[in-house]
């Protein structure tokens, strides 16, 4: 049987870096900055995760140093796009392309190795029930975020900053505040997405090794229209064609045509939401 147990469970594993990313994204969303440096967030988070991990013996300041480096690297996305007012999308692209190249520098210079990092001492994250404390962590996230955004005074608030950022600072709310504070939430949850993904998913450091799941976060964004409950459907739907992609090695398909899977159910999710909104604004009635 294709559809089972088995193949949910390898979903909700799959999902859980994306769906951390993505709350991340969705906060900054929400606070008017568009982030899309999602991706090289999660790798720094990737490797500092396990270089921290290696010299430390342990997983948990692994997933510690990963938040902080991820935060901090967040920073340039923060000074760049609220204090200096530079474009997020530019900011977000160079974010990425640094982190691929930096992470490659220091794996050569730390470990003296290229491509991957893999040491059978490397202690990965503990298993509560079929799943990692961050997986677990990631469920809560999305309670949390949802509740902060429409009942909390600093999510209302936050909402108001990325609507309406003239009316907020009338009512004496600091924008840029709580925009610094989203961009360094999203780089906390960054990291904690690639310390799971290096040290949860597996126990290796391998250069770009998120794949792509940064670009497939800011879709899930998109797709949830920045609404926590909707970044998690969006998740499933990418961890389930992940699932589905590793099930259909086994039937004997090429690795390169499963491995595609998720790229491929990414854009065709994004080319019917935007076919959908195109036809909502063009309705007889609606005035975009």
């Amino acid at each position: 049987m294709f559809f089972d147990a088995d193949l949910l469970t390898s979903a909700l594993r799959a999902l859980t870096p994306i769906l951390l990313a993505a709350l991340g994204g969705a906060l900054c969303e929400r606070a008017g900055v568009f982030n899309i440096g999602l991706e090289g967030m999660m790798l720094l988070g990737c490797f500092t995760s396990v270089a921290t991990c290696w010299f430390t013996g342990s997983p948990w300041l692994g997933v510690l140093a990963a938040a902080l480096a991820s935060a901090a690297y967040s920073l340039i996305l923060a000074v760049g796009a609220v204090t200096l007012r530079g474009d997020a999308v530019v900011l977000g692209i160079a974010m990425n392309l640094l982190a691929v190249g930096l992470t490659s520098f220091l794996l050569r210079t730390v470990f003296g190795v290229q491509g991957t990092f893999d040491d059978p001492a490397l202690a990965g994250l503990p298993l509560v029930g079929a799943f990692t404390p961050l997986a677990w962590l990631a469920w809560a996230a999305v309670a949390v975020a949802a509740l902060l955004l429409s009942r909390h005074v600093w999510g209302l608030r936050l909402r108001g900053v990325g609507e309406a950022p003239e009316a907020a600072a009338t009512l004496g709310v600091n924008p840029a505040a709580y925009r610094y504070g989203a961009v360094l939430l999203s780089g906390v949850l960054c990291g904690l997405a690639g310390a799971q993904l290096a040290l949860g998913n597996v126990t290796l450091f391998s250069q770009n090794m998120t794949a792509g799941r940064g670009w497939i976060a800011v879709v899930a964004v998109m797709l949830g229209r920045a609404l926590p409950v909707g970044v998690l459907l969006a998740a499933l739907l990418f961890g389930l064609a992940e699932a589905a992609g590793f099930r259909l090695q086994g039937l004997g398909l090429p690795q390169q045509a499963t491995d595609a899977a998720p790229y491929v159910v990414t854009l065709g999710a994004l080319f019917l939401t935007t076919a959908r909104r195109r036809r909502t604004r063009s309705a007889p009635g609606v005035v975009s």
